[in-house]
């Protein structure tokens, strides 16, 4: 004898009794139904790496401090403007008396051509007293980014490039290498992340797999800051001028021949 009783569903297509009992918060996903009635071709075209993934984002902002300019948000800005339309622009705050020319002119002339909303994606720099880059944009309910680091994450993420978990740690652990030790840690640790980085490039064209990664950006970034390009292993030599050969990395190129070096400094 059967423990239950279950009276069978009768009269109603499938999909129409699944949309009559989908739970209240379902009702908020967009073409939830549509899906279910068959449109999910169309649907899924709504899905894509575009900056609407992030909900309400429209304008990034960014504030740096110009006597540490991030070299990888110029490339980034780059890579970003060769997929989205982008309106961009450099601004100055009241907490710095003066910033150079270079510096205001980091993103090359911009001419407004368009009216703001035939625009993709807003990318605002400001150059501010602040100890790292901070980034903000127009979800309110998300906390600022701070630090070169995850800021260039989080604009590499809008490229749309997929990563699996164990590709997804190692492109973090070489931005954190990149980051501090590179960036801010001692010659010996410079050293020894240049012999690492020989390593793994002997393996692969870049330093994570066959494609261009922000571990590579940030990394590049770093080297050529700190200066540390004059004495480096081959395959590091050819992966710099790999780097180089691309038109995003042009920007900083050129930024970084009107910056002091450091006997300058």
């Amino acid at each position: 004898m059967p423990m239950y009783k279950v009276r069978p569903f009768q009269g109603a297509p499938d999909s129409a009794l699944l949309a009559q009992h989908l739970p209240t918060c379902m009702y908020r996903v967009r073409n939830v139904h549509h899906l279910l009635q068959g449109g999910g071709s169309d649907a899924a075209a709504t899905v894509s790496s575009s900056p609407q993934d992030y909900g309400a984002l429209k304008d990034i902002v960014i504030n740096a401090n110009p006597s540490l300019p991030p070299l990888s948000l110029l490339v980034l800005h780059s890579l970003l403007c060769e997929r989205y339309k982008i309106l961009s622009a450099v601004h100055t705050h009241s907490s710095v008396k003066y910033v150079p020319e270079h510096l205001l002119k980091c993103f090359g002339e911009q001419t407004r051509k368009q009216s703001r909303h035939e625009y993709q994606l807003g990318f605002t720099l400001i150059w501010k007293d602040v100890l790292k880059p901070q980034m903000k944009f127009s979800i309110q309910t998300m906390c600022p980014i701070e630090g070169e680091g995850n800021i260039a994450r989080f604009l590499f993420s809008l490229l749309g490039q997929k990563h699996n978990a164990v590709i997804a740690t190692l492109i973090d652990s070489w931005v954190d290498t990149a980051i501090f030790q590179l960036k801010e840690g001692s010659n010996k640790e410079r050293a020894a992340v240049l012999r690492s980085m020989n390593t793994a490039l002997g393996k692969t064209s870049w330093l994570v797999g066959s494609e261009l990664t922000v571990a590579d950006v940030v990394t590049w970034c770093a080297l050529r800051q700190t200066e540390s390009t004059n004495a480096v292993p081959t395959n590091v030599q050819k992966w710099l001028k790999c780097c180089e050969n691309l038109a995003p990395f042009q920007s900083a190129l050129k930024l970084l021949s009107t910056l002091p070096t450091k006997e300058e400094a």
